[in-house]
C-alpha cells in the first residue's frame, strides 16, 4: 500500500526543490496546481464550462482562460470565484484520482501531493497519511524570493502574510525538513533520509 504524503511550505522555502528530489527517488508526484492550470489551458477540460458560465469574453483567441480578465472579475466578486472553483475543483479531483490510481497500478510506494495551501485548506489533512513541511526562517524566505523573482521585500512579506504562518505549518507537520543554510547536496541528504522513512 502506498503512503500518501502532503508536501507544503511557504514561498521561498525550497518546497519545489524537495519535490523534485523526492520524484528522483521514485515518488509519484501529484501537483494540484499544475492540474488546475492544465484544465484552463487551451483546450483544457474546464474551458467549455467557463465559456458557458462567464461568456466567451473570458476565453482567449487561443482557447485558454484569460487569466488576467478572470482574476480582475473573480477577485472582486466572491460569488464568481466560487462559480469558477465549482467548475475547476471537481476536474482537479478527478485527474488527481486518475494519477493516484496510475501510480498505485505501477506499484509506487510513495505518492507526494504538492499542496501549497495544505494547512489553509483544511480538507487535505484527511486525504494524506503524513504532512511534510519544508521550513526556513521568514527572513530566508524573503531573501530567496527577492533574489529569484525581483519582487520587493514588502511584496514578498505581503504574500507570506496571506499564507499560513510558520507556526501553523509546523503544528500541522508530521515530518519537517529544515532548509536553512544548506547546500543543495546537504538538502538532498536530508531528503534521502526522509525518503527512506517513506518507503523510497
Amino acid at each position: 500500500m502506498a503512503i500518501r504524503v502532503g508536501l507544503t511550505g511557504g514561498i521561498g522555502s525550497g518546497k519545489s526543490t524537495v519535490l523534485q528530489m523526492l520524484a528522483e527517488l521514485g515518488a509519484a508526484v501529484i501537483d494540484a496546481d499544475a492540474i488546475s492550470r492544465s484544465t484552463t489551458a487551451a483546450g483544457g477540460a474546464a474551458i467549455a464550462a467557463i465559456s458557458e458560465r462567464f461568456g466567451a469574453d473570458f476565453i482567449t483567441l487561443e482557447g485558454a482562460l484569460d487569466r488576467a480578465r478572470m482574476r480582475e472579475h473573480a477577485y472582486g466578486d466572491p460569488q464568481s470565484r466560487k462559480h469558477l472553483e465549482d467548475i475547476i475543483h471537481p476536474l482537479v479531483g478527478q485527474e488527481s484520482a486518475r494519477q493516484v490510481q496510475a501510480a498505485l497500478d505501477a506499484g509506487v510506494h510513495c505518492i507526494v501531493f504538492d499542496i501549497p495551501l495544505l494547512v489553509e485548506s483544511g480538507r487535505w489533512r484527511a486525504q494524506v497519511d503524513r504532512v511534510l513541511v519544508v521550513d526556513c526562517s521568514p527572513q530566508t524566505q524573503v531573501d530567496r524570493v527577492v533574489s529569484r523573482s525581483g519582487l520587493k521585500p514588502e511584496e514578498v512579506r505581503a504574500i507570506m502574510a496571506a499564507q499560513a504562518s510558520r507556526s501553523q505549518r509546523l503544528a500541522a507537520a508530521d515530518i519537517v525538513i529544515c532548509n536553512e543554510g544548506l547546500t543543495l547536496e546537504q538538502l538532498r541528504d536530508k531528503v534521502v533520509q526522509v525518503g527512506r522513512r517513506l518507503g523510497l
